[in-house]
């Protein structure tokens, strides 16, 4: 009898401490076609996710325009391109807009770029405070050589936008490569040092230049 409470207790121990370890966010993907009405987007749907955490139900939707002729430029090969990512908080059947970003290049007569980085996309809770991090990562650049394009990542925890900025690193002999720098903002070099270990490991992840 005495064994049995002790594995009882042992048990129910171990229980909580991997429940108390499980801060992992699961959110929904969600078919573009179901989409909520009440969520205006502008572009072709890459990705769009739910999940509920102390704000509420979370959507967001990551967006690209794609290559599109420029208008009253004065060459013929001018192109735009943008990219929009938008974070919604949905109480009953009313939306709210929590945050937008948009980024773009214009009127460029060469190779154009404004991408998502493929894979990048994440929903964390790194101070495990209730609130997730939204985190996008994405390239821009309008260049005729092979060169570096502008890389960022921005995060998102509530209200308060984290801005990691600097240029994807691209190979251009056997052993020499080019770019790959990068900077914080204030509020991730002020903001806990888990935002910006997560970034940087990101960021390595990701910077080189992978062409397709």
């Amino acid at each position: 009898m005495k064994n049995k409470i002790t594995f009882l207790f042992l048990l129910t121990i171990l229980s909580v401490k991997l429940i108390g370890q499980n801060t992992a966010i699961l959110p929904k993907k969600i078919d573009f076609n179901k989409i909520p009405k009440e969520i205006k987007y502008t572009g072709k749907v890459k990705n769009a996710v739910s999940w509920k955490d102390k704000l509420g139900e979370n959507i967001v939707v990551l967006t690209e325009t794609g290559e599109f002729t420029t208008k009253n430029s004065d060459s013929e090969d001018s192109r735009d391109a943008a990219l929009y990512a938008y974070h919604y908080i949905l109480s009953g059947k009313d939306s709210k807009l929590n945050w937008k970003i948009y980024d773009f290049i214009h009127d460029c007569p060469v190779e154009i770029e404004a991408n998502f980085v493929k894979n990048t996309f994440n929903i964390t809770d790194l101070n495990k405070d209730g609130i997730t991090e939204i985190w996008v990562m994405y390239t821009t650049v309008c260049h005729g050589d092979v060169s570096p394009s502008t890389m960022k990542i921005i995060m998102h925890e509530g209200n308060e936008k984290f801005s990691m900025r600097g240029e994807n690193r691209v190979q251009v002999g056997e052993k020499q490569y080019i770019g790959g720098k990068h900077t914080f903002d204030k509020p991730f070099k002020d903001g806990p040092a888990a935002f910006r270990e997560y970034a940087k490991k990101l960021w390595q992840k990701h910077v080189n230049k992978v062409w397709e």
